[in-house]
């Protein structure tokens, strides 16, 4: 019997995903003859009427869409469909619109490709709708449990580590303390990976505790080891010296980590009375191409998710686990969050390589 089976990107975008969309087709739609049904905007597109769908085949993939950055798809951080707002400022549960819309367009399954907030609410849906749901992970933090790697972080981790690369010649041209203030949410993943493979002097990130006077004193190492600069990486959700977290307003009601790049210039200009700049990579980490590493790991993800649907298996997620593709429960995978281990691998060999976090 032919399949029908709809996939969609949902919570925020990144590199990579274009490319688990083409593992699905090719997969799907080349190798299965199953029917693809894009969904437009994530959930949103179910909650148009009629729902905003587009049918996907594998002609569409064999040009620059699988090289590009973001989805084809579009996709949405916002709208809760268990609490919907509203235009007069109320909430709405809308999840039974989402699942008549499901209904509505004859699948047999879903394929949602989201981060660990993205999937909670997609496993909500599924087990009240009796929808047949497959996870992909993405997110450029790369802290979903139970893989060691989610589409979207490898080049995340790239474009930081590519940025430390420019910023040191310029750093070494005015003698100046660069610091470079990277995403993360929660997690320093990306900061820790790109400060080891850029180079930086200096790593902070919110699994390690830090003190301002121990980052002086290793700038002012440098200095007495005939260094004219230093490289400093950071993660967004680092907190002040203090304990309280740095926040940037943003419109329709969010807040997000920002600004603690700018704290440190200003207390490491006080305290070692070093030149200091701040760059802030933000939203450039998403929309890159993905990298070779990105590519492979997406459509991985992509086809496995297909066979997943193949062989009935159901509420699970595809992971990366010892340099092979597994599947683990939705339920296990959104219930560990997966944050830095201060004495994992990369702490240690920054350590080893007198790479300074902060806390000695």
């Amino acid at each position: 019997m032919t399949k029908r089976i709809g996939i969609l990107t949902s919570g925020g975008d990144c590199a990579g995903l274009n490319a688990v969309i083409r593992g699905v087709v090719g997969r799907a739609a080349d190798g299965l003859g199953w029917e693809v049904i894009g969904i437009r905007e994530g959930t949103l597109g179910l909650l148009s009427k009629p729902p905003d769908v587009v049918t996907l085949d594998l002609p569409m993939f064999t040009g620059q869409v699988m090289r590009q950055g973001g989805t084809i798809l579009g996709t949405t951080n916002r709208g809760d469909p268990f609490a919907f707002p509203m235009p007069d400022g109320s909430e709405k549960d809308r999840s039974e619109e989402i699942i008549a819309a499901y209904r509505t367009l004859g699948l047999d399954a879903l394929i949602g490709i989201g981060g660990d907030g993205s999937m909670a609410i997609l496993r909500r849906l599924a087990t009240q709708g009796d929808i047949s749901l497959v996870g992909i992970p993405k997110t450029i933090d790369n802290d979903i449990g139970s893989t060691e790697f989610s589409v979207g972080y490898a080049t995340a981790v790239d474009v930081a580590t590519q940025a430390l690369d420019m910023l040191q010649p310029t750093a070494a041209s005015h003698s100046r303390v660069m610091i470079l203030e990277v995403m993360g949410r929660d997690a320093g993943h990306i900061a820790l990976a790109a400060g080891l493979a850029g180079g930086a002097d200096v790593i902070l990130i919110p699994e390690i505790s830090y003190k301002i006077a121990n980052i002086a004193a290793k700038i002012e190492r440098l200095k007495e080891q005939g260094r004219n600069f230093a490289l400093a990486i950071v993660a967004e959700a680092v907190k002040r010296e203090d304990g309280e977290s740095a926040w940037v307003q943003l419109g329709h009601g969010q807040t997000r980590y920002g600004g603690i790049g700018a704290y440190l210039a200003a207390a490491i200009t006080q305290a070692t009375k070093a030149e200091t700049r701040v760059t802030v990579l933000g939203h450039v980490q998403r929309g890159a191409p993905p990298s070779a590493q990105d590519r492979l790991i997406a459509q991985a993800f992509g086809v496995a998710a297909v066979e997943l649907i193949r062989a009935g298996k159901f509420d699970r997620m595809v992971a990366w686990q010892n340099r092979d593709i597994v599947d683990v429960p939705i339920t296990e995978a959104i219930a560990h969050y997966q944050a830095v281990e201060p004495e994992g691998v990369h702490v240690r060999t920054a350590r080893w390589m007198g790479v300074c976090f902060g806390d000695t």
